[in-house]
């Protein structure tokens, strides 16, 4: 794993090669699906680092012993749609986490975000907010959504991603500085059409099985 400033970068053999099966065009929904899963959980496990923890009291079989609690409230934040593929990895570390949703779709001709639904928890302002999509491009739709949960109140974003684009990685870093970024790689540039290269396509559309 290798980290710069408020950006960390996935380094593991597991998850090289679970990004070649998802870059590969040929590779079928089932093990899509399969591969997304095995990084989210990655991904996940490293969003998850650096929490508060407070200490209590418990009783082992044996004796008593000092114990922990995560004391912050975890809330996750998918933009709809695709950011859905990375929430249950998240759930499964803190089953007691609250969810949001922000829905957004990128136009095709401008290729910036189209905001149509907002749903947010209470707590939004004292836990901390993991905000998920799998792929950073242009940074417009992360932008757009980090902006909104700050007028919300958030203090605490993280943003996690399977891949990032340089282009989108330099707008949200210049314009947050304080919204750390984890992400499993990042990529070389944004095509004319504002997709990743090499990428995987469109994340959302490979994973739900749609076009």
């Amino acid at each position: 794993m290798s980290k710069q400033s408020n950006i960390t970068v996935l380094d593991h053999p597991v998850v090289s090669r679970d990004l070649s099966i998802l870059r590969d065009k040929t590779t079928d929904i089932v093990e899509f699906r399969t591969a997304m899963a095995r990084v989210a959980t990655i991904l996940a496990y490293t969003s998850l680092k650096e929490l508060p923890l407070q200490e209590t009291s418990i009783e082992t079989p044996i004796t008593q012993t000092r114990g922990y609690r995560i004391d912050t409230d975890i809330i996750v934040v998918p933009i709809l749609r695709a950011g859905l593929t990375l929430v249950d990895a998240i759930m499964n570390f803190i089953p007691d986490a609250k969810v949001g949703h922000l829905g957004m779709y990128r136009d095709e001709t401008t290729h910036e975000p189209v905001d149509y639904y907002s749903n947010l928890p209470d707590g939004i302002s004292d836990g901390l907010v993991l905000l998920v999509d799998p792929m950073l491009a242009t940074g417009g739709s992360a932008d757009d959504a980090i902006g909104y949960l700050k007028k919300q109140g958030a203090k605490q974003i993280r943003f996690t991603s399977l891949i990032s684009a340089p282009e989108g990685i330099q707008r949200i870093t210049e314009k947050y500085p304080d919204v750390s970024i984890i992400t499993a790689a990042v990529d070389k540039n944004l095509n004319d059409d504002a997709f990743i290269v090499p990428g995987l396509g469109d994340a959302g559309d490979r994973y739900f099985g749609t076009t």
